[in-house]
């Protein structure tokens, strides 16, 4: 599912995505489309994938807020404002953590920051549960989790809670089995234990 696209960067690794509404495409996303901690993947699907990041904040922007100028005392006649459109827009933060290497049942991840600057307007997608699950492979098909200390640095005023609930989401969507994933219910459980005893300081 098609989210948005890129409109501006806050550092190498920190993008914003400006979703997109009923003016810009027919069936635009829905709230519950792009909460706090999906997977989302910044490509051109026809011409080239950029990135994977991860949703770590919201804003919503509004330029009628405050406003001082007059207010119409009713609602605009159509007929004598035809273009009056509402500019309102809902813009994500986005951690990048790594991209995506091949397609296919044989695309496998690469996690860290990625070395390339992502384009203005590059469209973002909502990552699948079968996209999420290959970018968490190496290129040997064994499990990876090396964004962990990354997403902790650089999620923003959220990153201890961002990534526990990105490793409890992982762990409760079984992707894993065995010993992957009794690491990811620890590293849950260590993660969870410190954000406690932060509050109680």
């Amino acid at each position: 599912m098609r989210l948005g696209k890129v409109v501006k960067s806050n550092s190498h690794c920190d993008y914003v995505v400006q979703v997109d509404d009923q003016m810009d495409v027919i069936h635009p996303p829905q709230a519950d489309d792009y909460g706090f901690g999906c997977f989302v993947k910044l490509e051109k699907p026809s011409d080239r994938h950029w990135a994977v990041g991860v949703i770590y904040n919201s804003q919503l922007f509004n330029p009628m807020f405050l406003s001082n100028g007059p207010r119409l005392s009713s609602e605009p006649d159509p007929v004598f404002a035809p273009d009056l459109i509402l500019e309102t827009r809902t813009l994500l933060g986005v951690v990048l953590i790594g991209a995506m290497i091949g397609k296919g049942k044989s695309a496998h991840g690469t996690h860290g920051i990625p070395r390339v600057v992502v384009p203005v307007d590059t469209p973002a997608f909502l990552m699948s549960r079968d996209e999420i699950y290959q970018f968490h492979l190496n290129e040997t098909g064994q499990p990876q989790f090396c964004y962990y200390s990354h997403l902790l640095r650089f999620g923003g005023s959220f990153a201890a809670q961002l990534t526990q609930q990105v490793l409890k989401e992982l762990a409760d969507s079984q992707l894993f089995s065995g010993s992957e994933q009794r690491a990811l219910e620890i590293l849950c459980k260590e993660l969870s234990w410190k954000n406690t005893m932060s509050v109680m300081r």
